[in-house]
């Protein structure tokens, strides 16, 4: 018998390059919960300790706000993005 194992994203966001196009990809959906579980998996794959200490934040605020049913705060999520040696840009979009 086959032996199948969960995948998980993290596993694959070895580089500041590879998480930072993970990141880009769920803000490009437009989808906040999206780019909150992409934040998630990101700081899971650097390690929530790491992330805690780097962001002065505890490991469990920062599994709360990014869980499933979090809602972190803009200073959470820039925190976060720091941590992971991210930034976050702004650019302007084409016409609808």
């Amino acid at each position: 018998m086959t032996e199948v194992s969960p995948y998980d994203s993290a596993e694959f966001l070895d580089s500041d390059e590879a998480v930072a196009a993970y990141l880009a990809a769920a803000v490009e959906e437009g989808d906040a919960a999206l780019f909150r579980r992409a934040l998630g998996v990101a700081a899971r794959a650097r390690g929530m300790t790491q992330i805690a200490r780097e962001t002065g934040l505890s490991r469990e605020s920062l599994y709360r706000a990014l869980s499933d049913d979090g809602n972190p705060s803009l200073d959470t999520a820039l925190r976060v993005l720091n941590a992971l040696n991210v930034r976050l840009t702004a650019s302007a979009a084409p016409p609808h």
